[in-house]
């Protein structure tokens, strides 16, 4: 199944040296980008929402709802870590049928994720109030495409790519925790905090509200995608493979359009070594991925909690949803009266940061899937390197969320982003357990294999979300609620 056929033109995977583990400070990284990317979907759009309308009713799925996301970025990190591969290319190994409709699903699904700059733009709209003669709609979109922009001029001038996002990045996190962290200080806050640490654990019924069904995918999206979830989940072994992870060491790295562009040809993917170094480095490792998954899982938390407190102490008692181009303007207009136009603007830039640095990772790991996908079914794509087909891509998906973003208000398109990606999540969980726990453990030495009880945690998270699905598909057909 690992060699090369007339259905999958991918080169057998070969043996090699684990690499040294370089040292804490300077593995960690992807889990910081999975932690900021994840902070501009369910924190800022879905959960706010419903604690805004409900109260604390569904509060006490929240924790559960991003735990369930641990075994399965794990998972897919493992498989970077252990082969140097993307988890598509081992989509693909897995067998073409199953990668083929999952890419065009996750193509789909991708054509809309321009609305998160559209939805950061509410927030820098609703801080300059500028342009002063266009409309809260039209200040939005100037504001959505002047970030595109800029994030884009940093993206294709960095020397190393994933440098710039990681930095980027990290910089979102730090101001995002630190900023909700001062907010969630303020007394008004804080008087609070005893009720919303109870809706943690218990149910809060009966609702303040009746639930209305219309909000059943704002629900069930906001379980899946209470983190980094649907195909954005997948984009973590991107991270790892460019941080050079594990076995991802050996290859090569995407680089600017200012910087040399020599990529010597390389293996596609590798195998671990046997030899006793090699078994303590490759310990050492895994114990990397469990930390670095979980600084993502954990601080997504940690921020979605944050979130969701303020919109109880400043929302719920005013009945006031973030929704429509006022997604992101809301909430701050809540810190204008406690704080005044600091904290109005400190929300606000705060909100800006979380959907913004959004739609710059998600254009950057659609590239770079693209181009894998499109390496790895056409032995004729790989006559133009892979930075080539990267930068094709790049500026393809621009034009297009460029193209989307007045189409419709940012909610709905995020929404719809987010059903679609549900879909995903359920068909490329089983297929994540099927390619680690099923296929490559017949290739890998006894020390790399994976244990049952990882494939019972990614089984149970699969089951899940396949759990969630037929509650949607119920709930739209109106035979559940």
């Amino acid at each position: 199944m690992f060699r090369r056929n007339r259905f999958v033109p991918l080169p057998a995977l070969v043996e090699r040296e684990v690499p040294a583990f370089p040292g804490w400070l300077r593995a960690l990284g992807p889990g910081v980008v999975w932690m900021a990317l994840a902070q501009g979907s369910g924190e800022l759009v879905f959960w706010p929402y419903l604690i805004a309308k409900y109260g604390l009713g569904f509060l006490f799925l929240l924790i559960p709802a991003c735990l369930l996301q641990w075994p399965l970025t794990f998972e897919i990190g493992r498989y970077t870590l252990l082969t140097g591969e993307s988890i598509w290319r081992g989509f693909i190994r897995l067998h073409p049928a199953f990668a083929w409709p999952l890419w065009m699903l996750m193509a789909l699904s991708f054509l809309w994720f321009g609305a998160f700059a559209s939805a950061g733009g509410t927030a820098l709209a609703a801080l300059t109030q500028y342009p002063p003669d266009f409309s809260a709609a039209g200040r939005s979109l100037f504001w959505a495409y002047v970030a595109i922009a800029i994030l884009l001029a940093g993206l294709v001038f960095s020397p190393v790519l994933y440098r710039f996002i990681e930095r980027f990045m990290f910089v979102v996190a730090v101001f995002t925790l630190v900023g909700l962290a001062i907010a969630c200080a303020h007394p008004t806050v804080l008087e609070k905090l005893p009720a919303f640490l109870t809706g943690l654990v218990s149910p809060q019924w009966p609702l303040p509200r009746p639930f209305e069904k219309a909000d059943a995918p704002q629900l069930l999206t906001g379980l899946t995608f209470a983190g980094l979830g649907g195909f954005w989940t997948l984009f973590y072994s991107y991270w790892l493979r460019e941080k050079g992870a594990g076995m991802a060491a050996h290859g090569a790295r995407l680089t600017g359009v200012g910087t040399a562009s020599a990529q010597p040809s390389r293996p596609s993917g590798y195998l671990p070594g046997t030899q006793p170094d090699d078994v303590l480095a490759l310990r050492t490792w895994l114990r990397f991925l469990r930390v670095d998954s979980g600084i993502g899982i954990v601080g997504n938390i940690a921020t979605t909690l944050m979130t969701c407190l303020l919109a109880y102490a400043l929302l719920t008692p005013q009945g006031i949803l973030p929704q429509g181009w006022d997604i992101a303007v809301v909430q701050s207009r809540f810190f204008g009266v406690r704080w005044g136009p600091l904290g109005e603007a400190l929300f606000l830039l705060v909100a800006a940061a979380f959907l913004a640095d959004t739609w710059l990772s998600t254009v950057d790991a659609v590239s770079r899937v693209n181009t894998d996908i499109v390496r790895g079914f056409f032995p004729s794509a790989q006559r133009r390197s892979d930075r080539w087909w990267y930068f094709v891509f790049l500026f393809t998906l621009t034009a297009v969320t460029c193209a989307t973003m007045p189409l419709a208000q940012p909610g709905p398109l995020i929404l719809l982003s987010a059903v679609t990606g549900f879909v995903g999540t359920v068909f490329f969980s089983f297929g994540v357990l099927a390619l680690n726990h099923r296929v490559l453990p017949r290739l890998l030495p006894a020390h790399a294999r994976p244990s049952r009880a990882s494939a019972l945690a990614l089984a149970g998270s699969a089951l899940a979300y396949l759990a969630l699905a037929i509650a949607y598909l119920l709930v739209e057909l109106g035979w559940l609620g």
